[in-house]
């Protein structure tokens, strides 16, 4: 018996469906609210990078000169790297990230656990905490600057008032042993603020019934903190690891301010290096190169801290 099969249509041959009218205005609607964002990205972030990335390929001046302006290619980028002040910098900067990671993160953390608690005048105290954040640096700088003021500021007053005068006035700024350790202080007093309020958040958005399904399984208050706050901030922890990251590797205020890259080129900074270059030297093609490197840098490091903190799970 032959029995006839009825043609199954190709998958080329089916037609998709059309896009209902919905399907188009929502489209269109996404888009319209995705545009400001994308305008500004645009303006503010590729085309000042794309344009940084041509000036770097020239040997652009920062006041025009009788010299014509020349394309020369990667030479820029050649020369930074054989220059010793440049690696100088960024092993400064460096060492800088590597210091301010756990003290900044960690008192901002610690901060933020004590704040969450139920206290008196809680809300008062948060704000007490968040004031240096929104204070100027340049305002932090001459404030701190007075403390740290050798023979007879007051850091080196409380250290020989404590010690009983064993420990000699420390010269805070001056000794290139010191200098980066004390902008370290400075840095992460000023800036704490914020992380500890992006903490506050995290954990204000961990639902209490975790805690209490944990206290009736008797955990007591270590084992909710390891087993219940520290995995409910997982998402906090990688953003404020790669916010501060980004933050420290721009360091040029302080430094500026306080020590001008000494002593000894102990303080000085890849962002230092590069204003010195553009404005001083007035080689802004040279600093371009400079800033150019310093994004990719920046950008490698916040793709290797994401893919560490995934691969550990936190």
């Amino acid at each position: 018996m032959n029995m006839q099969q009825s043609p199954v249509p190709s998958l080329a041959k089916q037609k998709r469906p059309a896009r209902s009218k919905s399907d188009r205005g929502r489209l269109l609607q996404e888009a319209s609210m995705l545009a400001p964002a994308v305008l500004l990205l645009t303006l503010f972030l590729i085309v000042p990078f794309i344009l940084s990335f041509w000036t770097a390929m020239t040997n652009q001046p920062l006041v025009p000169r009788p010299t014509p302006l020349r394309f020369i290619w990667f030479t820029n980028f050649v020369r930074i790297f054989h220059d010793d002040r440049f690696w100088t910098a960024l092993w400064n900067v460096s060492r800088f990230t590597f210091w301010i990671l756990p003290v900044q993160c960690g008192l901002a953390f610690a901060t933020a656990l004590l704040l969450h608690q139920k206290m008196p005048f809680r809300n008062l105290l948060r704000g007490m905490f968040f004031l240096p954040a929104i204070t100027s640096m340049v305002v932090v700088c001459v404030i701190w600057g007075t403390l740290f003021q050798y023979p007879t500021g007051p850091f080196n007053q409380i250290l020989g008032f404590v010690s009983g005068g064993y420990i000699q006035p420390i010269d805070w700024l001056g000794d290139p042993e010191w200098a980066m350790f004390s902008i370290v202080l400075l840095s992460a007093w000023q800036a704490y603020g914020f992380q500890m309020i992006v903490y506050l958040a995290g954990l204000q958005g961990i639902p209490d019934e975790l805690y209490d399904a944990a206290r009736i399984d008797g955990a007591n208050a270590v084992q909710r903190f390891w087993h219940v706050t520290m995995p409910g901030l997982r998402p906090t922890h990688v953003f404020v690891l790669l916010i501060t990251t980004i933050q420290a590797f721009k360091l040029y205020t302080q430094v500026a301010i306080l020590t001008q890259g000494g002593p000894k080129s102990s303080t000085e900074t890849v962002v230092h290096y590069m204003v010195r270059a553009g404005f001083e030297e007035q080689k802004m093609g040279y600093a371009s190169a400079v800033s150019v490197i310093l994004f990719v840098i920046v950008l490698i490091i916040a793709l290797v801290q994401r893919q560490l903190l995934r691969r550990f799970d936190v």
